[in-house]
């Protein structure tokens, strides 16, 4: 599937800003399920934007606007082919043991310890024990389950968390958005032993209202030994397919916010976030 994204933010101030410093992390990742055929980056006010890869392998881009201005417009479009579904490898039954004893894992330690979003305070691991009350199975088997039992306990409530939502907040409220599902999610696979990273990027909603409001999303990956890392979305309760493109991946929210920078000046007045995604022809993405 080839997918066209337009992602732009839209800052305005309640007077003039200046010494705007910024970094975005907005170009999709190349891996083994999608590649990113085209993306380009631009800025209003107009300024030449400087781009590293940070220590998770995710593309940064970082800018600075000196001057005085009263908005400033951040806008990325990308076109993406994702893997079919039906070609990517099934994630393989991994016995719990086998995790335990793999020496990869003690590779991805800050994966299975706690981070900012996600500390792994003594509330997740007793709801992670309700979750799979039946016993342990597999790796995957666990990720899945913990991931449908978020589905099944936690109402999706916009507006009733924040950017600053901590994973055991959204436990304490069994509500949220899909950050907080990832969190909690991640709390709950980590409090098993299990090593998770957060995903930043979007789904490609095929049955999509008109004039509906389209936002970024938030999921997780899992290390499965031998494997690598399997995907599962617990706002949808199910593993990510070729409807969605990832972004970022970090510990949590934290290393991964598309948009992150400070400014000196007059407070901003309003912060607008425009997302599209949409199917393009494969024609099209191979010509540009």
């Amino acid at each position: 599937m080839h997918l066209r994204v337009l992602h732009r933010t839209t800052f305005s101030y309640a007077g003039k800003a200046h010494d705007s410093f910024n970094e975005t992390r907005l170009r999709p990742v190349n891996d083994a399920t999608q590649r990113c055929h085209d993306f380009k980056f631009r800025l209003t006010p107009g300024t030449t934007p400087r781009e590293y890869d940070d220590f998770h392998g995710n593309t940064v881009h970082y800018f600075e606007i000196i001057d005085n201005h009263t908005k400033l417009v951040i806008e990325a479009a990308s076109i993406v082919e994702t893997v079919p579904t039906a070609d990517r490898p099934a994630v393989p039954r991994v016995p719990i043991l086998e995790l335990e004893r793999s020496t990869e894992r003690e590779m991805l330690a800050e994966f299975y310890n706690s981070s900012h979003y996600v500390p792994l305070e003594v509330e997740l691991w007793r709801e992670a024990q309700d979750a799979l009350a039946e016993g342990r199975s597999d790796v995957w088997g666990d990720v899945r389950r913990l991931g449908g039992h978020i589905f099944r306990r936690f109402a999706y409530r916009p507006k009733t968390t924040g950017a600053n939502t901590r994973a055991t907040d959204a436990l304490k409220l069994r509500m949220g958005v899909c950050q907080d599902f990832a969190h909690v999610h991640l709390g709950l696979c980590r409090s098993m032993g299990i090593p998770a990273r957060y995903v930043s990027g979007y789904f490609f909603n095929n049955t999509r209202r008109p004039r509906e409001i389209e936002a970024s999303h938030a999921w997780i990956e899992a290390w499965i030994p031998g494997f690598g890392w399997a995907a599962f979305d617990p706002t949808h309760d199910r593993p990510a397919d070729d409807r969605y493109i990832k972004l970022a991946v970090g510990r949590d929210y934290a290393d991964i916010r598309p948009v992150n920078g400070t400014y000196r000046g007059a407070p901003t007045r309003s912060l607008r976030v425009d997302v599209s995604v949409r199917e393009t022809p494969a024609a099209v993405a191979v010509a540009r």
